[in-house]
């Protein structure tokens, strides 16, 4: 992406851009028709499997409000108690604190790029996917990628932090706890 190009695109997608730029990573962030704040809005419009979508689930770490990034497969939810068991007691995290620690708005959380570093973990069943895609710093940008990709792109390591996983034998149901502030 050229100078001009870059400095059109609103500021979150320019820091995205510019750290995949600076990993050697092939895709550019593009920027969506409409709006893909949720993962369902980004696979309608991409044309890709909901699981295809790479959604950022921001969380807070109760002992010393650190943000805790969880990059899951759109089609699954985040399991608080699996996370919790790896990075200790977590609280929602509201859009207040998720712009001040990351700096993007939910709906464009992207995995990299963030103000401040977060504790970040990655949903292992994305890795059922050739291609997937997540947000690019804004509600309209996202970038393509592999699910190998992430963890150079993040520094993190697969886990199992999702509800009803392939590694799981409990099976999850609609009548869930209340869902985190999840996004793209």
């Amino acid at each position: 992406m050229c100078g001009a190009e870059l400095h059109a695109l609103p500021e979150g997608v320019q820091r995205v851009s510019r750290a995949l730029q600076d990993a050697g990573h092939p895709h550019a962030p593009v920027m969506l028709g409409g709006a893909a704040r949720t993962a369902q809005e980004a696979a309608e419009s991409l044309g890709v499997q909901l699981g295809q979508i790479a959604k950022s689930v921001i969380f807070r770490r109760k002992e010393d409000g650190v943000a805790v990034l969880v990059v899951t497969s759109g089609d699954r939810r985040v399991d608080e108690k699996k996370v919790a068991a790896l990075v200790g007691k977590i609280g929602r995290a509201d859009a207040d604190f998720v712009k001040a620690r990351t700096g993007f708005t939910i709906g464009g959380v992207s995995p990299v790029a963030h103000l401040n570093s977060p504790v970040t973990l990655l949903d292992q069943d994305l890795w059922r996917f050739q291609e997937v895609w997540a947000a690019a710093g804004h509600p309209h940008g996202v970038f393509r990628l592999r699910p190998q990709d992430l963890p150079d792109l993040t520094q993190a390591s697969p886990a199992d932090v999702v509800q009803g996983s392939s590694h799981d034998t409990a099976q999850s149901s609609s009548a869930q706890a209340p869902k985190p502030q999840e996004a793209l």
